[in-house]
């Protein structure tokens, strides 16, 4: 199993701007150094807490620090943004991180941002694939571009001067294009299915039941086989909220007390998707009652904290639960108290995971 980072941050609402962009940039620093593969960042335009507004800005922030791992949208939210604008983007941002840059992309989930944007009200899966399949037409297309859509047109045809440059979309370093990665939300997505079949991988969401994580990997190969595709475990991720630290006491109080940044986290999520109609995500079952979907029950599923030993074996409990995929995303929170959360990315990959690809091989060999 490898170890990821992903991060939509929550922080609190009073906490300095600058502050709380700072420790993210540390947090992911600290991924790298640590041997983290890959990490992650979400953006949201419309929201005091989820401050990071363009996460391929802030990815940008990071080209020149980063040293291994690979980098991440998670994700660029399609409708909000006009595909020249992302076609252009990505591609430069893979070229500063030397191609080490996977497309995160989805429909957006934030309400406010679709309506600031003036799409609420639209087939936002509809602008979503229209989105994607016009940035891939841009780079797979020579200059002048004809291409034209229901939402967004995309054409250069009358000012174009190719001799000298004008009129070029640039294209990405990663050639057809970079990996291209999506978040799913909801049990059974019928979104992962489409994604395999296109080639596309999937980073199944730390708001999701492990039940309901559970169940994207049938589709995921469901659509694989359609296309012939090797359904692969490694290509799978799963997001987990997680929290270590040296004695279980402190570990307790900082992942479920009064002033937890992941009681914070999850109270935050958990009121947008009872105000969205969206608890499906936090029920143990499919009938349970909208009443029955509480924040302690939210945090005893959805986070695995302790010593190194218990969230080792929580971890393994989750993976027998999930089943097999190739790596685990730390979902970060806000820092806190940034020496706690330093030490659980230190403690994650130094004691845990060694600890769990420990066990996974002596369970594959003892299996053999």
């Amino acid at each position: 199993m490898e170890l990821g980072f992903f991060t939509m941050p929550i922080h609190p609402l009073d906490k300095d701007w600058r502050l709380t962009l700072k420790e993210d940039r540390e947090a992911f620093l600290l991924a790298d150094e640590l041997g983290f593969k890959e990490a992650y960042c979400g953006e949201h335009v419309t929201d005091k807490a989820e401050n990071i507004t363009n996460c391929s800005m802030f990815i940008a922030s990071l080209a020149a620090s980063v040293k291994n791992m690979r980098l991440g949208t998670g994700t660029v939210n399609m409708p909000n943004a006009h595909p020249a604008a992302v076609a252009a983007q990505v591609a430069m941002l893979d070229h500063m991180l030397d191609g080490k840059f996977n497309f995160g992309i989805s429909p957006g989930g934030l309400l406010s941002d679709a309506e600031v944007f003036g799409n609420l009200d639209a087939d936002r899966n509809e602008m979503f694939l229209e989105g994607i399949n016009t940035v891939l037409k841009i780079w797979e297309s020579e200059p002048p571009y004809n291409i034209e859509g229901k939402y967004w047109k995309v054409t250069t045809e009358r000012t174009s001067l190719t001799d000298i440059g004008q009129g070029i979309i640039p294209g990405p370093l990663q050639r057809p294009h970079p990996p291209i990665v999506v978040t799913a939300v909801a049990p059974f997505s019928k979104g992962v299915t489409e994604a395999a079949a296109r080639g596309w991988d999937p980073i199944s969401a730390n708001f999701l039941m492990p039940q309901w994580a559970a169940s994207h990997w049938p589709k995921y190969v469901e659509g694989c086989e359609r296309v012939g595709r090797p359904a692969l475990a490694e290509n799978w991720r799963v997001a987990r909220s997680v929290f270590v630290a040296d004695d279980l006491d402190t570990a307790r109080e900082y992942a479920l007390g009064p002033e937890s940044p992941y009681r914070f986290y999850y109270n935050q999520i958990l009121t947008k998707m009872r105000k969205n109609n969206r608890l499906a995500l936090f029920k143990t079952h499919r009938d349970q009652p909208d009443d029955e979907v509480t924040l302690e029950g939210v945090l005893d599923k959805l986070v695995t904290w302790g010593t190194p030993d218990k969230v080792t074996d929580d971890l393994l409990s989750f993976r027998d639960t999930v089943g097999n995929f190739g790596t685990l995303l730390y979902a970060g929170k806000d820092w806190a108290d940034p020496e706690l959360g330093r030490r659980s990315m230190i403690l994650l990959a130094e004691k845990v995971n060694p600890a769990v690809n420990a066990a996974i091989g002596t369970n594959q060999q003892a299996a053999q």
